[in-house]
Formats: structure tokens, C-alpha cells, sequence
């Protein structure tokens, strides 16, 4: 079988008493797009910086394209990451720099371009997610959350990244506008042949960027699979989350906290 992109096996994340992770396996084919699910605090977030050398794992191997970044060296695991976009939960744009040097950061920070090259890039990805050029000029605090995220999305593909991470896509925005950012990755990501990691608690999100989801919960993966059969999954848990039930085993579990 060929490679995964990405694959986890038996990772384990602690924080203090607290065992966040608990042993997670998954893995990514190639140009495949799995996304996460999961309620708030089941490490769904903690998962995607133990790849990205954020968090360092406490066991187990994280391998990226064969090859297990847990234990490469800081300079051989920043080579690694130029071959990853993200797109953050809030954005995160630099107030600091205007719109079109947020999309270029990573050209000049870590391709070494110069502005010139990358301001053309910059703008042309912009005109991507369907903003006109003008808004490169623009501050991050004079733009919708809508167009904010479109940047931050801009910024994810500027450097045509293999692996694009997704965190929470969607989260603060109306459903019209949701729908739009997930059009606009679904399109961005099959123009580049990227492999996708996202992490969400929005099904609609879930159902339209997804090849495979997996759930995440107690720090484990209890169930994965096509996007097809989440409906038919026979997963208790799977079932109350994804009809956003308050009667469960997943309530059960919250009251014992």
C-alpha cells in the first residue's frame, strides 16, 4: 500500500494529570481530506500541534510522508513544515502588516522571496478566495470575519503547500458565509492536490470538506470512516454528536466530571 501523507500511532499527550490524548491512530492517504470530529476539549486541537512540533508527544510516532518528525532535529522538522499551509481558527492575521504581507508571509519568512515576487503572489491568491486587489492593501481590523477568514485562507495556499490544516474553519461565522468558506477550500485544495487535516465540530463543515471523518473522544479515535457512512456508523457516541443530541452517553460522561 502506498504511503500515508500523514499517520498517527499511539500517541499520547499529558498535561500534568490530565491525559489528553490517549493513544491516538489515524492516518492520511495522500490528496485525501479527513477532518476531526469531536466536542470542545477532546484534543482535537491539542492532535494537530503534536504535528505541527507545537507540543511535543509524550509517546508514541508521528510520521509525516514516512518519515517520524517525533524525532528530527529542530532544524530537520522546520524543513519539514514548508511543506505545510494552515488556516487558524481565528485567522490569525498580524494587525501589524497589511493584507497582502499577512498572504505573503510565509513566501518571504520562509521561501526567502522577495515583495515584489510575493505581493503578485500574494494578490493572485487573494483574487482566489474572491477578493479583489485593493483589499491587499487594506489593515485585517478594517475586514468582515467573513473576509478575514478568506485571507487566512489565501495565506494557507500561498506558498502551494503538500498538507493544509484546517482548525475550526467555520467557527464564527453565519451559515451562508460557512458555506461559502467550504466551496472556496474544497475548490483550493483539489487545484493544489493537497492532503487535508481539519478539525471542526460543524457537521456541515465535516460533510462537505471530508473524504473520511473520524471522531475524537476520551483521547481516542472511536470510530473513522467514509463521510458516507457517518450516518450509518452504529456508533452511540458518533450518533449523539452528530444530531447534536443532549441526552447520551456523552452527556453521561459530562456529568461525571
Amino acid at each position: 500500500m502506498a504511503t500515508p501523507m500523514i499517520s498517527l500511532s499511539s500517541v499520547t499527550k499529558s498535561f500534568g494529570n490530565k491525559a489528553v490524548l490517549n493513544g491516538v491512530d489515524f492516518s492520511v492517504e495522500k490528496g485525501k481530506s479527513l477532518v476531526i470530529i469531536g466536542g470542545s476539549g477532546t484534543g482535537k486541537s491539542v492532535t494537530l500541534k503534536c504535528i505541527l512540533g507545537l507540543l511535543k508527544a509524550d509517546e508514541g510516532a508521528i510520521y509525516v510522508d514516512g518519515t517520524d518528525i517525533v524525532r528530527l532535529s529542530n532544524s530537520e522538522r522546520k524543513q519539514v513544515l514548508t511543506r505545510f499551509g494552515m488556516l487558524f481558527q481565528s485567522a490569525a492575521l498580524f494587525d501589524s502588516i497589511s493584507v497582502w504581507e499577512n498572504v505573503a508571509f510565509g513566501l518571504i519568512q520562509g521561501k526567502g522571496l522577495n515583495k515584489k515576487d510575493a505581493k503578485e503572489i500574494a494578490i493572485e491568491k487573494l483574487r482566489r478566495v474572491g477578493l479583489s486587489p485593493d483589499v491587499g492593501l487594506l489593515s485585517p481590523s478594517e475586514l468582515s470575519g467573513g473576509m478575514q477568514k478568506r485571507v487566512g485562507l489565501a495565506r494557507a495556499i500561498a506558498t502551494e503547500p503538500e498538507i493544509i490544516f484546517f482548525d475550526e474553519p467555520t467557527t464564527g461565522l453565519d451559515p451562508i458565509m460557512a458555506d461559502i468558506i467550504n466551496d472556496l477550500i474544497v475548490e483550493c485544495v483539489q487545484d493544489l492536490g493537497a492532503t487535508t487535516l481539519s478539525i471542526t465540530h460543524d457537521m456541515a463543515s465535516a460533510r462537505k470538506i471530508a473524504d473520511k471523518i473520524a471522531m475524537l473522544y476520551n483521547g481516542k479515535i472511536i470510530w473513522h470512516g467514509d463521510k458516507s457512512q457517518i450516518d450509518t456508523s452504529g456508533n452511540e457516541y458518533v450518533e449523539q454528536f452528530i444530531h447534536g443530541r443532549a441526552q447520551g452517553p456523552i452527556e453521561m460522561e459530562l456529568l461525571k466530571r
